[in-house]
């Protein structure tokens, strides 16, 4: 990992927080040139920092307003490939290999509970998995990546 200053922190944290601003723009706020505040940006990504820029979208307006959590058991670890094609399912928004109960966790949003559970199906499908527990939610109150210390 690459030494962070206080400006680099504050330029994570900013574009974390919405990343269409210019370099110009970012500039004033950071006390900086835009071909300095460019350069910064590109050592972060160069250094993966910044692993890609992507706008957050609305599910509930791109029709796919429910947001449910997949606990995923399987029979031994080496479906993990297996399970890693799902997301290739636009539905399927996030895939971690957890501890607990459950060997992963799914992040999934769908347009309905008709459509988790096709998903759940499509799930069951795949070898090896022998159980899915789903948790629904109701409000989503805070979603974002990680921020760095101190910023």
């Amino acid at each position: 990992m690459s030494d962070l200053d206080d400006r680099d922190r504050k330029l994570l944290t900013l574009l974390a927080d919405d990343a269409s601003p210019s370099y110009a723009e970012l500039g004033k706020l950071l006390n900086l040139s835009a071909p300095a505040v460019h350069e910064r940006v590109k050592r972060l990504k160069r250094d993966g920092l910044i692993k890609g820029i992507a706008a957050r979208l609305d599910g509930a307006r791109i029709g796919r307003p429910l947001l449910a959590f997949v606990h995923v058991d399987t029979n031994n670890w080496s479906i993990t490939q297996q399970v890693l094609g799902l997301a290739e399912l636009t539905e399927v928004e996030e895939i971690h290999t957890i501890t607990g109960k459950s060997a992963m966790l799914l992040k999934v949003r769908v347009r309905d509970t008709q459509a988790l559970e096709a998903l759940l199906a499509r799930i069951h499908q795949i070898e090896g998995i022998t159980n899915t527990t789903s948790d629904i939610a109701l409000t989503s109150y805070l979603e974002r990546g990680p921020l760095p210390d101190d910023a």
